[in-house]
């Protein structure tokens, strides 16, 4: 398989002092096999560990590597927001620091891409290492979704994306700051715009330490909050 001509390659992080230099080694390793062109983009997302200071060392290691630091805490929106808006290549993937996903299994994206010639590349879980209620609360929060915008994907939410920068640069400015709603966001824009989607499966692993935060009740109820208002505000809009 030829090399993919040019990425960059975000990863969003907040407090994951115990696994942010692991999935770097990891990214770094993939890159340089796997891409021509590269950048790797750390979002240190206000954390309060050792994240941004383990994050500045790392970046000191190889000037292709660039942190991000979001002070305060922003949210894994305001994350997600940070690594798309300072990318530089011509196309941009994330995966999470917390290396619960592959990262070599972009080289799945990069060839689907090139079968399809997609503008973006979603993951959806072939297994997913998360509580049974997660599972729940998503697919809930995936029919809403699909009743309010008609998006239907298999997982809004997974972690592991491929996109052309030129969605970043077409569709509206993304606002969400929330984990909850930022993906469904950014899905709803790229529909909306007509940019061809298409899905491929990942493997999700378990975390070897560090906490999510994604689901706590305050954050699951703004992000049904923001896509009512999202939902309203393109209402109006036609």
């Amino acid at each position: 398989m030829p090399k993919w001509e040019s990425l960059s390659l975000f990863l969003p992080a907040y407090n994951e002092e115990t696994n942010l230099s692991s999935t770097v080694q990891k990214a770094l390793k993939f890159l340089k096999s796997a891409v021509v062109d590269w950048e790797l983009i750390i979002v240190d997302d206000g954390s309060k560990d050792k994240t941004g200071k383990i994050a500045d060392q790392l970046a000191k290691t190889d000037k292709r590597i660039r942190v991000i630091h979001n002070k305060p805490n922003r949210g894994y929106g305001g994350a997600l927001q940070a690594g798309f808006y300072n990318a530089k290549k011509p196309w941009i993937a994330f995966t999470d620091a917390d290396g619960q996903f592959d990262v070599t299994e972009l080289n799945l994206f990069f060839d689907t891409q090139r079968k399809t010639q997609s503008d973006a590349v979603l993951g959806f879980y072939l297994t997913r290492a998360v509580s049974k209620t997660t599972i729940i609360t998503t697919k809930m929060w995936e029919l809403v979704v699909f009743i309010l915008f008609g998006l239907k994907v298999r997982d809004i939410d997974c972690g592991l994306k491929l996109l052309s920068k030129k969605i970043i640069d077409t569709i509206p400015h993304l606002e969400a700051e929330r984990g909850a709603f930022i993906s469904s966001e950014l899905l709803i824009k790229i529909k909306q715009a007509r940019f061809k989607m298409v899905e491929v499966g990942v493997h999700h692993f378990p975390r070897k330490g560090g906490q999510a935060t994604g689901r706590h009740l305050k954050v699951i109820i703004g992000s049904f909050i923001d896509l009512f208002r999202l939902w309203w505000k393109l209402a109006w809009a036609e």
